[in-house]
């Protein structure tokens, strides 16, 4: 089975849980053929360099390939492509994004899917229900080849009206959800008659993590928070629990693993608050020096105000290590209170600093025990090879076979949640 892979960057420092998923995936003798509109940046693990030269970027085709694929469709296809481009003009205009946009993304499914038919492909997933959809949306007409998509959240659930993720869904085989929460999101924006095509398959970790011994947490009051530097993220409501417990006179250590658009202003809190010497910002660093920095701390933060279910709390628990972090979207679906970890009301920096008094406090022993838990609940949950073998028999279920229509009273999504 010849099966591509889509997204709009690849390799990416943030989306190795995709890189593992391919890999799982051909583990189970599956051919994937990568494809991406263009490359990630910064990247420093050495799998994503060695990925980066396995992919196809549709963006870097050359004006003679793009004109060469549009003129096959254009011949091969002359219907499909006037539908692809009405269909751009009416999603582009409830988006945010614009039409110019939409007719772009028609151009990058002509090239995919010429490069798809090309090598024998005989269906195309796509990470994201944001762009990546629309494109292998438009390159399912314009080849005729099946297209399913993951859908990760949370721009997908905020925006779904203006990503016109109703008409994505309608015409995909199937839907993968990384979480319980995540299904339930896409049942929100989408009628009853499209939710059997929704499926829950878990981000999954490399089962090598578990193989190796859990060194124990240390003495000193040591935390690590994992993620984008970003508005979803909320690492300045972090700085603001570090101030409150300096205030309170104890000190701690915080390491944020990442970078992001919202770096200048995390820097400036944490100068504003004077806590250079407590909160350190690495950037992007190397897959090996994230599990280092995991397990060299007592707990991972994560204060997120919207999530869908992040691979950062999937690597702590792998690596022994409980977590603190929010009652949002599917995160406590793995993070249990008292057992795997503490939660907290998102954006609440009070309640956050008392979590991390109570990591602070709690004799290491106690760490290692919610340790344990955590790694064996994320070892049940999150398993690359069983969550692979889900998707394989997706694929399996729908390479070929034609998408049985939506009643057209099912096909437009309610411009507002029901209530």
């Amino acid at each position: 089975m010849r099966i591509a892979y889509f997204t709009n960057q690849y390799p990416a420092v943030s989306h190795t849980f995709i890189r593992r998923e391919i890999k799982a995936i051909e583990a189970l003798g599956v051919s994937v053929f990568r494809f991406a509109a263009r490359p990630g940046e910064s990247l420093v693990d050495a799998e994503d360099k060695a990925e980066e030269k396995r992919t196809q970027y549709v963006l870097k085709a050359g004006a003679a390939e793009v004109l060469r694929c549009c003129a096959g469709v254009l011949f091969s296809r002359p219907a499909a492509v006037f539908k692809a481009i009405a269909q751009a003009v009416q999603m582009g205009r409830r988006s945010d994004r614009g039409i110019g946009r939409h007719l772009v993304y028609v151009l990058e499914g002509a090239v995919l899917a010429n490069w798809c038919k090309r090598k024998g492909i005989r269906h195309i997933h796509a990470h994201f229900g944001t762009n990546p959809a629309a494109v292998v949306r438009f390159a399912s007409q314009f080849s005729g080849i099946t297209y399913s998509f993951t859908a990760h959240g949370s721009e997908e659930f905020e925006k779904a009206p203006l990503l016109s993720l109703d008409a994505k869904v309608k015409d995909a085989a199937f839907v993968v959800c990384v979480s319980s929460f995540g299904r339930g999101q896409l049942m929100r924006w989408t009628l009853p008659a499209m939710w059997p095509k929704f499926a829950v398959v878990h981000c999954g970790l490399d089962p090598r993590v578990f193989d190796g011994s859990v060194r124990r947490p240390p003495s000193a009051a040591r935390f690590v928070c994992v993620g984008r530097l970003d508005e979803h993220k909320a690492q300045i409501v972090l700085v603001g629990a570090v101030r409150k417990l300096r205030d309170a006179g104890i000190g701690c250590e915080v390491v944020l693993v990442g970078d992001g658009v919202l770096r200048p202003y995390v820097e400036d809190a944490i100068r504003r608050d004077e806590l250079q010497e407590q909160i350190t910002i690495t950037g992007w660093v190397s897959g090996d020096r994230v599990k280092e920095e995991i397990a060299a701390s007592r707990a991972l933060i994560l204060p997120s105000v919207s999530e869908n279910l992040p691979v950062a709390i999937m690597e702590a628990f792998a690596l022994g290590r409980p977590v603190i972090s929010t009652y949002v979207a599917g995160i406590p679906e793995l993070v249990q209170p008292g057992a795997t970890g503490w939660l907290v009301p998102a954006s609440d920096e009070t309640a956050l600093c008392q979590a991390m008094r109570e990591a602070i406090d709690a004799p290491v022993e106690q760490l290692v025990t919610m340790g344990r838990a955590a790694r064996t609940r994320v070892e049940e949950r999150h398993d690359s090879v069983r969550e692979a073998a889900k998707l394989k028999k997706l694929f399996e279920a729908h390479v070929g076979v034609d998408v049985a229509p939506v009643p057209s009273e099912c096909q437009v999504v309610p411009e507002t949640a029901p209530s």
